[in-house]
């Protein structure tokens, strides 16, 4: 017998198949926030435009949107390389900061009245900037990697670690920005870093930099690593099942440590993303949250490293969109937040659809039956 909701025979993994469920999840999010805009007395076609036409049809919105979308693209690829390894880490609020603080702290110890720049001169910005790549990877990845080495050894919750490791990194930051490397007045914050160590602007006229662009190689290099080498494959299978990966050979404490170590440097280069390319010094609050909005990125994405980049864009995109919709229709910027959430719960509900088909034909095909059988009684 037919039935409404039949499980498939095979997942539907097709690209296809991804993108339109992806689609409607969005577009069932959009729906029901078009009734909060209604409540405002709104209209919802005015809203989406003015959400969507700042960050998507200007220039300069569009440059916004990018500054928002390098940070978050950057975490949500740590995120695809520690899930996807079975390592369920929530720490990049703190691997955010460590490399933000790491990557500070060497501008100002390069700079030309630092300890080193004093002595050498400051650094050619291309060494400059390949220093605090390798520093703030370093330290992002050591952060994260000494929750893999708990969970190895000793078999504790990463989950709880990591969440608990955010607060230890935000304060250690707000020590630093209130003591040893306060700048002289009231603010708790680092002084101005060399404008020589800033990640060059991308687009005239616009607040872009080059940040983008390490994110875009970042996702090259993490599909690269998760398709095409031994040490992805790894990595997947250790995830997928543990025990036939330790049957296999493959050392799954080992793997967890190099899965945390890479997602942890990930986080690290969002916070030196966002030191050198936006706010241009450390300060306490800086990382705003965008620890966990990058997790929200990485699942909207499907944990696809291909899929990260567009999915940073669209969102970031919809943050600089919520700001222009409270000036142009009245509406609180705080339903974009709403507008996300539903998104991420959709698309996590619509994910069912690649293991089941819906067959709504099922009831005008039974009629005839159902007909058939009360003549015949």
């Amino acid at each position: 017998m037919a039935r409404f909701i039949e499980r498939r025979l095979e997942p539907a993994d097709s690209p296809l198949a991804i993108i339109a469920s992806t689609a409607a999840a969005f577009l069932a999010a959009m729906l029901i926030t078009a009734f909060l805009f209604r409540s405002y007395g709104a209209s919802p076609l005015q809203a989406y435009f003015a959400l969507f036409h700042e960050p998507f049809a200007t220039l300069r919105g569009f440059g916004y949107a990018l500054v928002r979308a390098s940070p978050l693209g950057l975490i949500a690829l740590g995120t695809i390389v520690s899930w996807r390894s079975g390592f369920s880490y929530l720490g990049f609020e703190g691997c955010f900061v460590i490399g933000a603080t790491a990557t500070a702290w060497l501008a100002l110890l390069t700079a030309p009245g630092g300890r080193i720049g004093s002595r050498i001169g400051p650094l050619p910005f291309v060494l400059f900037l390949a220093l605090a790549i390798l520093l703030g990877f370093a330290a992002g990845g050591a952060w994260a990697g000494w929750v893999a080495l708990v969970r190895a050894r000793f078999g504790g919750n990463e989950v709880l670690i990591s969440l608990m490791s955010n607060y230890v990194a935000i304060f250690f930051l707000q020590y630093l920005v209130s003591g040893p490397l306060r700048a002289p007045g009231s603010l708790p914050e680092t002084p101005l870093l060399p404008r020589a160590t800033w990640l060059p602007f991308i687009l005239r006229g616009t607040r872009a930099h080059a940040g983008i662009l390490i994110a875009i190689a970042a996702a090259g290099l993490v599909w690269m690593l998760l398709q095409k080498m031994p040490l992805g494959y790894e990595l997947i299978v250790t995830g997928f099942n543990p025990s036939a990966a330790r049957y296999a050979g493959i050392d799954v404490g080992r793997r967890l440590a190099i899965a945390a170590f890479f997602a942890g440097g990930l986080g690290a280069l969002a916070g030196l993303v966002e030191v050198l390319g936006s706010q241009h010094r450390l300060m306490d609050g800086i990382s705003g949250g965008v620890g966990f909005a990058g997790i929200i990125v990485a699942l909207l994405a499907r944990l696809n490293p291909l899929a990260v980049i567009p999915t940073a864009l669209l969102y970031g995109g919809m943050s600089v969109g919520a700001d222009a919709m409270q000036r142009r229709v009245s509406i609180p910027s705080s339903i974009t937040f709403i507008l996300q959430s539903l998104a991420v719960l959709f698309v996590l509900a619509f994910d069912a659809l690649r293991y089941y088909k819906i067959t709504p034909s099922v009831f005008w095909r039974r009629a005839p039956e159902v007909a058939a059988e009360q003549v015949s009684k």
